[in-house]
């Protein structure tokens, strides 16, 4: 059993810094350096990744907080008409997926830049940066699961629970080795996205049938299924299309008895 600590708080002056921030913060410098790094490393110009960057994680942030506002936790509309503006008080990371897509779309239509062509550098940067930012949910245990006596249950102070945070950085980390184990085979060229969808679909899926319900603050159920476990399902038909799309584009370009690759 994994014992129950909790990181504190970093007091800087009047400032006060939550580790949950913290990792979050090192999740997104990590996920901008290796965007731009795979993308160098495919021959493409990072520059558009570099601005689109502030743009991706602001509008995430916004969006993630309203997905928590508005269908995770609507009672705290209750708090304050101000209460959508908080950022800081409270955030989904699918709701921050969410923006971020929406901010690409718009970010790459207005340069006029083909988001294919950077696909797979975000697949490589977004898994890893996600996966250290989950270890902040890891380190505040703001993701308690259902009661259990597994092996790898943490010792939360009302008895061993599972830690869907711990779960969903493991899962990540080992998506993101897979993935980065991928990115130089042929047929897995301009895939890795599509394949990091599908994948984290089945996990995240799973995960959240193992959250406590059991507790005074819990997620929203709707019709039995969180939130995210929704968002899996168009999660899995992005991943789906992407897959199939990418396969019938490759036999398009190479017909029949011509070398991989032959047609550039």
């Amino acid at each position: 059993m994994i014992p129950y600590w909790h990181a504190p708080s970093l007091n800087l002056g009047p400032l006060k810094i939550e580790p949950f921030g913290i990792f979050v913060a090192l999740g997104i410098l990590l996920a901008a350096r290796l965007l731009g790094k795979q993308a160098e490393r495919q021959g493409l110009d990072p520059t558009p990744l570099a601005d689109y960057a502030p743009w991706g994680v602001g509008v995430g942030v916004l969006v993630g907080h309203w997905v928590h506002l508005f269908f995770y936790h609507p009672e705290e509309l209750a708090k304050s008409p101000f209460q959508i503006l908080k950022v800081w008080d409270g955030l989904s990371s699918f709701g921050g997926l969410v923006g971020g897509i929406l901010a690409a779309i718009f970010f790459f239509r207005h340069r006029k830049l083909r988001f294919n062509d950077y696909a797979d550098a975000f697949a490589l940067g977004v898994a890893p940066g996600w996966a250290v930012a989950r270890l902040g949910c890891f380190a505040v245990h703001d993701h308690p699961g259902v009661r259990t006596d597994f092996f790898m249950a943490v010792a939360f102070p009302n008895g061993p629970r599972h830690d869907l945070g711990m779960y969903d950085a493991m899962a990540l980390f080992a998506i993101s080795g897979l993935l980065y184990a991928l990115r130089d085979v042929p047929k897995m060229k301009g895939r890795l996205l599509p394949l990091l969808a599908l994948l984290y679909a089945a996990c995240r899926f799973g995960f959240d049938f193992l959250r406590a319900t059991d507790m005074s603050y819990v997620d929203a159920r709707y019709f039995g299924l969180t939130p995210a476990q929704y968002g899996c399902f168009v999660l899995v038909a992005y991943g789906v299309w992407g897959l199939l799309r990418r396969r019938e584009s490759s036999a398009t370009a190479s017909p029949p008895g011509s070398p991989v690759g032959a047609a550039r």
